[in-house]
């Protein structure tokens, strides 16, 4: 189906051909027209199958149809999102999609001075893009008036979920008016996301553009078996074997993925690492230097990752597997997007047997396996339990503190715990 079939505007449409678009997704054929008749959405959508577009689209267009131009604007649509990266990225959509239309928007999140935005927010905004972190500290702050939003969008919900901000996602409901229109995004729909979706979709118009926990078609799969103490050199080898231009990895942890960084751009592979304690300014230059193939390698956590749109990438690495099954569909949906083949290949050492078992069983099948000659596993090394990563979902924020104004859109901070010591480990270590 052909956008120009959908019933958007002519400003619309043209901005759309600018972006050279002309025939709509999956997602974007069902979500749209429902969103335009003021419908709830439950929609099961994984990255890079245009759902950002499948709900701004449709907003822009309801907001045209009633806007006033008198008086001071007000934000009438609010979308939160887990990630800063993910933030920038529909803001960006945003202002693309709406370039022809005479409203305006804001990004809200942590790791930048608060004070701009509050400026911006004095002079009047029509859209809100934030983390719910950050549009707290507005909230708290009184420096931000949600009573006029008449759209909420929360998009990657299952991400939210895990990372612990199911309460922050209550606070904010509850300082929303009753009476608006409810947009559920989400890559799979777990329990926990049925159990939001009925605490505030009303008779939800329910999408599902893919099966279940179902990985990109266009993605070839592989497994090397290695030896954890040999991943880098493999990593390097094949890096430079095979000319891998554009090459995203993933590691469990934000020291790990320094040190990797560090250790690949000593082999001559120049590298960048993305993580939660990066500021944004330093993720956001990394993110450009990997887009503009100045930097090769991007090294990343789970929830840096989250929301990264890079166009054309071809190859995704799980230097380590992740703990969470669900995560490896999240990695691997970073590549094969809009059209394109992509290749995801795992370096899997033996205390990582269990987790590729769980990822198959997601999968509901078996991951071709390959040994590389020269890096063959040593059969007389034993199985080892992983130490460093998340071992399981948080189910809220843990050892919560006061606020600061600094609080990024990358879930709960670590607090420490008695004497000083870092409290416990199972928050998640992206």
């Amino acid at each position: 189906m052909l956008f120009n079939q959908l019933g958007l505007s002519a400003e619309l449409l043209r901005a759309v051909e600018q972006k050279g678009y002309s025939e709509a997704t999956p997602v974007q054929q069902q979500a749209i027209p429902h969103i335009l008749d003021g419908r709830d959405i439950l929609a099961g959508a994984q990255t890079g199958t245009g759902k950002t577009a499948g709900f701004t689209l449709p907003i822009l267009q309801n907001l045209q149809n009633s806007h006033s131009a008198e008086g001071r604007k007000k934000i009438r649509v609010l979308v939160l999102t887990p990630t800063r990266e993910l933030a920038a990225q529909v803001s960006e959509s945003v202002s693309d999609y709406g370039r022809y239309l005479p409203f305006k928007s804001l990004q809200i999140f942590g790791g930048v001075s608060i004070n701009p935005q509050i400026s911006k927010l004095r002079q009047g905004v029509d859209i809100i893009v934030a983390t719910p972190g950050r549009l707290l500290d507005h909230v708290q702050q009184r420096t931000i008036d949600l009573s006029s939003v008449e759209v909420l969008v929360l998009d990657e919900a299952d991400r939210m979920l895990d990372m612990g901000f199911i309460r922050d996602i209550r606070k904010i409901l509850k300082v929303l008016p009753k009476q608006r229109q409810n947009l559920l995004f989400s890559a799979t729909f777990s329990d926990e996301i049925r159990t939001l979706a009925a605490e505030f979709l009303h008779s939800p118009q329910e999408i599902q553009v893919a099966a279940r926990n179902s990985t990109a078609d266009r993605v070839t799969q592989i497994v090397h078996p290695v030896d954890k103490k040999r991943k880098r050199e493999l990593l390097s080898h094949r890096i430079g074997a095979e000319n891998w231009q554009q090459v995203l990895v993933f590691t469990r942890t934000k020291h790990g993925a320094n040190r990797l960084a560090e250790q690949l751009t000593t082999d001559g592979i120049k590298s960048a690492a993305i993580h939660g304690n990066k500021s944004q300014t330093a993720r956001t230059r990394a993110l450009a230097d990997f887009k503009a193939g100045a930097v090769r390698v991007l090294v990343a956590t789970d929830i840096a990752a989250r929301g990264l749109d890079i166009n054309r990438l071809p190859h995704v690495v799980n230097y380590e597997l992740p703990n969470v099954a669900e995560d490896y569909v999240h990695r691997i949906g970073r590549t094969a997007r809009a059209g394109q083949e992509g290749h995801a290949v795992s370096l899997v050492c033996v205390d990582e047997l269990k987790l590729l078992h769980d990822i198959e069983k997601l999968l509901k099948c078996e991951i071709t396996k390959e040994i590389l000659p020269g890096y063959e596993p040593d059969r007389s090394i034993k199985a080892e339990p992983i130490q460093n990563g998340r071992q399981q979902r948080p189910s809220g924020r843990r050892n919560s503190a006061p606020r600061k104004n600094t609080r990024g859109g990358n879930g709960p901070k670590a607090h420490s715990g008695k004497h000083g010591r870092p409290a416990s480990r199972k928050q998640r270590a992206g």
